[in-house]
């Protein structure tokens, strides 16, 4: 079917409701789905730093992760139904709350963030990349490395890194540019091989010396090390950290649920969450311990404790554990760039642009950008304070959840007019004034004011891991006072 061409049109056939016959996702995608968000570099390396940081506190933390994933949960159902309902993508959705040209602006943020993400996240990716193919010229002769040509640097990287990071945006664009049916196979292949990886990488660990880590191991499930009370700032603090790592992937959470089956698959497979957060964080925490006790580390000294996979397999003297989890990270890191940064890139760009853009189009527009992030990110952009830019402006994300909230489930009824949220005249439903909601943007400022002062004023930088619900409560309850009939 070919889609109709015109200078002005809101329909795209990749924003279009999912035709109900097209809804294949039930629980078990979903269940991947959560499992691919967690399982990368940053995800391991920010639960295992959590158990470091109380002194492997073990269920201090582990309670932690728990209350956030319920709160995660009890989010992603609230912003999940309505595009499971209507089959509609955020930044569409996003049309109902402040009109076609605030959702295009809106959304555009989105963008802007998961680009940004998109090509760090690249970057990093291609340090496994580099790592291969180090290994792989090592192989086949050790004194290459030594050649002049290695020793030239440009933007601080060689030939080598340089080699990665194009292999690195390549291999995404040629992944993520088929379509979400291909998607969906990636998302569920990627979540089972990375915890098979990690069962695996776990019992190298453990049969090492199965006497020593099992004591190790235990030592880390001591019962006695329970006091909630001595360790309630603690627990406060490990859940908003695990929260605020779903939060941006919550907002454009309905460019997955508009495919999901019914409510009852979007529940089921929500829950699952709790399930995901559990086993990755016992198989990050076992195998940093064991690493740990197997590097002989200095365990008196916590800041020495690796908790990167990519410096633990960096400390290991066995070539094949090497490559087997630098690909097992190549795989994750792939995948979860792919659901928190690619596909919502993909659909808020076509968004900007419907008549013209398509995900293949978006797909090689996102990789060139990407690239360009990455490039500059080692000798530019991490040096100007970019991260501090993207927290700004994900700062918008949690009013924009409670206002799309507010405005489903309060002000709309759940009811949405699938054909006047495409629809330009101005008779439409949402059309408000020439394509602005102005009570949507006032709440949304007034939202974004509380988010970005958490980031930037010192005195209330200890509510920063919680300055998402913070906004989504204050945005969406004046959107409601405002727009309520």
């Amino acid at each position: 079917m070919s889609q109709q061409k015109s200078k002005k049109t809101l329909i795209n056939w990749d924003l279009v409701s999912v035709n109900p016959n097209d809804k294949n996702w039930d629980w078990k995608d979903l269940f991947c789905f959560w499992g691919v968000n967690i399982q990368s570099v940053i995800g391991f390396s920010l639960v295992t730093s959590l158990y470091i940081i109380y002194d492997l506190n073990t269920y201090i933390v582990f309670l932690g992760t728990i209350i956030a994933s319920l709160l995660v949960y009890f989010f992603s159902n609230l912003i999940g139904k309505p595009s499971q309902k209507f089959g509609l993508p955020f930044v569409v959705l996003l049309r109902s709350s402040f009109g076609f040209r605030g959702a295009k602006f809106f959304g555009f943020i989105r963008f802007l963030v998961g680009i940004f993400l998109f090509g760090i996240q690249t970057y990093f990716l291609s340090k496994a990349f580099g790592y291969l193919i180090r290994i792989v010229i090592f192989y086949l002769n050790p004194t290459l490395l030594d050649n002049e040509i290695f020793l030239i640097f440009f933007l601080g990287m060689n030939v080598i890194d340089w080699s990665a990071i194009i292999i690195a945006i390549l291999f995404q664009i040629f992944l993520f540019s088929r379509g979400m049916n291909f998607n969906r196979k990636i998302i569920n292949f990627s979540a089972i091989i990375i915890y098979l990886g990690m069962f695996v990488f776990f019992l190298f660990i453990l049969l090492s010396d199965v006497k020593f880590f099992s004591n190790a191991f235990l030592d880390i499930l001591d019962f006695r090390k329970i006091s909630i009370t001595k360790n309630l700032g603690p627990l406060i603090t490990v859940t908003g950290t695990i929260f605020a790592y779903f939060s941006i992937i919550i907002l454009s959470f309905g460019d997955f649920t508009r495919y999901v089956k019914n409510d009852s698959e979007l529940k089921k497979g929500n829950l699952s969450l709790i399930l995901n957060l559990i086993i990755f964080s016992l198989f990050a925490l076992f195998i940093v311990t064991g690493a740990d006790a197997l590097l002989k580390q200095d365990t008196e000294n916590l800041s020495r404790i690796l908790t990167n996979p990519t410096d633990i397999i960096g400390k290991l003297d066995n070539l094949l554990i090497t490559n087997l989890v630098l690909i097992f990270i190549i795989i994750a890191s792939a995948s979860t760039n792919l659901i928190a940064n690619f596909i919502p890139s993909q659909y808020t760009l076509v968004n900007l642009s419907p008549s013209s853009l398509s995900i293949k189009s978006a797909s090689f527009i996102i990789g060139v950008i990407g690239f360009f992030v990455g490039i500059f990110w080692l000798t530019f952009l991490s040096q100007i304070g970019v991260l501090s830019f993207i927290d700004t402006f994900g700062a918008f994300f949690g009013p924009l959840f409670g206002i799309m909230i507010s405005d489903y489930y309060f002000v709309k009824k759940k009811n949405l007019v699938n054909k006047d949220i495409y629809s330009l005249e101005s008779n439409g439903s949402y059309f408000y004034s020439g394509g602005w909601h102005i009570k949507g943007v006032y709440s949304l400022i007034l939202g974004f004011i509380f988010s970005a002062s958490t980031i930037w004023n010192f005195n209330l930088m200890f509510l920063q891991p919680f300055s998402w619900i913070i906004g989504a409560f204050i945005a969406g309850l004046t959107y409601y006072l405002l727009a309520k009939d």
